[in-house]
């Protein structure tokens, strides 16, 4: 009961492509390809010095200040 064999791994391989098709496993993998890279260049942009003074992406709170005059900050107030 030790660990599988190279045979194993092939066997599940193999029941793994009947399943899904060669199709749906290259689109998987292309999108979790992309994904990876999005990740990547995500930590790399996090990490350059421009992004302190950069503007929050629309839709993404930030700590700044806004200078917009139509925008109102407020609390909400839990209900007990």
């Amino acid at each position: 009961m030790g660990s599988f064999s190279v045979w194993h791994w092939l066997v599940v391989l193999l029941i793994v492509v009947l399943v899904f098709g060669t199709k749906k496993l290259k689109n998987i993998g292309a999108d979790l390809g992309g994904a990876v890279k999005g990740f990547k260049d995500g930590m790399k942009d996090g990490t350059s010095s421009d992004s302190a003074t950069a503007p929050a992406a629309p839709g993404q709170v930030s700590n700044h200040a806004s200078t917009d005059k139509a925008t109102i900050d407020v609390e909400a107030k839990h209900k007990s």
